[in-house]
């Protein structure tokens, strides 16, 4: 009986499952703009994630909702309006804003800062160790 053992062949991952050799080099010349601008990056998605309809629109105990001065709208609530629409009704103009998705920004800060990891530190016992000395005689 013959046991024939077989050549394992090291191959390389062909560049084009990637999208090629340009693809990948655009791909690593953004990672090198994002690492060169993270805090900027995390300012702006921090901005995004603490900005509240109530910078942008004021509203009464009447229900009637006004939009504010763009002079007196912080620039992180301006960062997070995705789209602003304006549509002409019988009772006047109606405003529709649209901001960005604090969720899934929050879900990126949270990743990011390491807030959805699992903690691998609570999982072990923790180790105390007790000297206890008693009264000498003498």
């Amino acid at each position: 009986m013959k046991k024939t053992q077989a050549k394992k062949r090291i191959t390389k991952p062909p560049l084009d499952r990637f999208g090629g050799v340009r693809v990948v080099q655009r791909r690593i010349q953004k990672s090198e703009i994002i690492e060169q601008n993270k805090e900027g990056v995390a300012q702006e998605l921090i901005d995004v994630g603490r900005a509240k309809i109530t910078d942008i629109v004021d509203w009464d105990e009447n229900g009637v909702v006004r939009v504010r001065n763009p002079e007196n709208v912080p620039e992180s609530a301006i960062k997070a309006i995705k789209r602003i629409r304006m549509t002409q009704t019988q009772a006047g103009p109606q405003i529709d804003i649209e901001m960005h998705d604090k969720v899934a920004v929050l879900r990126i800060l949270a990743k990011a800062a390491g807030l959805l990891e699992p903690q691998e530190e609570m999982d072990k016992p923790s180790v105390v160790g007790i000297v206890m000395e008693g009264p000498k005689d003498e």
